[in-house]
């Protein structure tokens, strides 16, 4: 009974200060005539935003759901680029060879050590900016052509819905040949073989898939000062993702390094005795492991990740933050516009946990 009444104690006290902190603000904006309320959302913006065709007449409410958009460009792209780097590095620093093990190992000492800001900034005035002018654009064949004005790469034509929902089809077959091939090898004894059938499943079912709805694939090309085809990622854009990819796979890898040093060295040794070699011992044995333990400390990184990309406003990055700071500065009342903001990151950091959290108990090993 005690302890009821002090949960509700406290609960009282919390919400006794959340009312004086609202009262307080309700108080000092009516003295000073700022507005409380979310009609701002349907006033111009009065800014435009780099990249896109936004216009300073559409409303706030339309200019913070392109830098929702932004966000989640920087932030997704940045899961996926930096998880696989880190773990590659996180292998690495395990390996038996000297020279990758001490190149992961500085990596990792260095860039762990250092500010994100301080490394978004490097990236963005000593590399980005001091790429060539478009007329001396660095080529990598018809792959990327990298300027002053950005990194363009090869990318689809048509309906990016469409092609998103090819990929799915593709990834749907690949996942029926994977479940036959396990199938054969567990009836048969046979060799399941799934990376030789899925792979070129995957590619068949996405090649054919994308000339049947119309996809095509677009290079860049540079004609002049200007660079067509291919899909120009913006130099703000570009060096905000390297820096966050860069930054949060050096936190990844010592996450995949002690997970796999905490698999039981007996798995290990029992791999060895069915006579695997040494990268079948890491996929088949050591990586599901290690990926179970990891897995909760790899959400944080996301989460991490997700909130460091509001540092773009360093570079005038216009994600979230950048847009609804820029539109206080344009007569945005202060209080509800990052009331606004908060909410927005806190429903984006919501969806990654539950995501990593379901992920994690469908990994949870079943017990009696």
């Amino acid at each position: 009974m005690l302890a009821w009444v002090f949960q509700f104690a406290v609960l009282a006290i919390v919400l006794a200060i959340v009312a004086w902190l609202v009262n307080n603000v309700r108080v000092n904006s009516s003295e000073q005539n700022i507005p409380t309320g979310f009609a701002f959302l349907d006033q111009p913006a009065g800014f435009e935003i780099p990249g896109n065709s936004f216009r300073q007449s559409q409303s706030v409410s339309a200019a913070i759901y392109q830098g929702f958009l932004n966000t989640l460009r920087v932030a997704l792209a940045g899961i996926v680029l930096a998880t696989i780097l880190g773990v590659a590095v996180g292998v690495g620093r395990l390996t038996t060879n000297w020279v990758v093990r001490t190149i992961c190992k500085v990596y990792v000492e260095v860039l762990r050590n250092i500010p994100l800001p301080g490394i978004v900034s490097f990236v963005y005035l000593g590399v980005v900016l001091a790429m060539p002018r478009t007329q001396d654009s660095w080529k990598l064949g018809p792959l990327v052509v990298a300027n002053v004005r950005g990194v363009s790469v090869p990318w689809v034509t048509g309906s990016f819905l469409r092609f998103v929902l090819v990929l799915l089809a593709a990834s749907a077959a690949t996942y029926a040949v994977r479940r036959w091939r396990l199938a054969v090898n567990a009836r048969t004894g046979e060799p399941a073989k799934v990376g030789w059938w899925a792979v070129p499943v995957f590619v068949l079912v996405a090649f054919w898939g994308a000339v049947l709805v119309g996809n095509g694939v677009t290079t860049p090309e540079l004609e002049g000062r200007l660079t067509t085809g291919g899909m120009t990622f913006q130099p703000e854009y570009f060096a905000l993702l390297v820096s966050l990819v860069i930054y949060t796979a050096s936190h990844i890898a010592e996450i995949v390094r002690g997970s796999i040093q905490a698999v039981p060295k007996g798995q290990v040794e029992a791999a060895g005795a069915l006579a695997l070699g040494s990268w079948q011992r890491l996929r088949f044995v050591v990586l599901p492991q290690a990926f179970r333990i990891a897995l909760p400390a790899f959400g944080n990184q996301y989460l991490n990740l997700m909130k460091n990309s509001s540092l773009g406003f360093l570079i005038s990055y216009f994600d979230l933050t950048k847009v609804v700071s820029t539109s206080i500065g344009n007569r945005s009342p202060a209080v509800p516009a990052y009331l606004l903001l908060m909410v927005i990151y806190l429903a984006i950091s919501l969806t990654i946990a539950g995501v990593v959290n379901f992920t994690n108990r469908r990994l949870q090993l079943v017990t009696r």
